[in-house]
């Protein structure tokens, strides 16, 4: 990854361009990490999950509500 910084009068690291395709990775990579902190923590979390089935009983009620 060629990455090219930008610096202020006293030389410090102020900012950096990278081309559009690594900036694209490393959103990604970062979307990717959040995901897996938010899994751990549930998993962490003392919460009961739902079931699948009355997940799903729960989804389809309220798009009735709503439609």
């Amino acid at each position: 990854m060629k990455a090219q910084f930008i610096t202020d009068s006293s030389g410090k690291k102020v900012a950096v361009v990278l081309p559009v395709k690594a900036f694209e990775k490393v959103m990604e990579d970062l979307e990717e990490l959040d995901d897996i902190r938010l899994f751990d923590r549930a998993k962490r979390s003392a919460a009961k999950g739902v079931p699948m089935k009355d997940a799903f009983s729960q989804v389809e009620a309220r798009r009735g509500k709503k439609a």
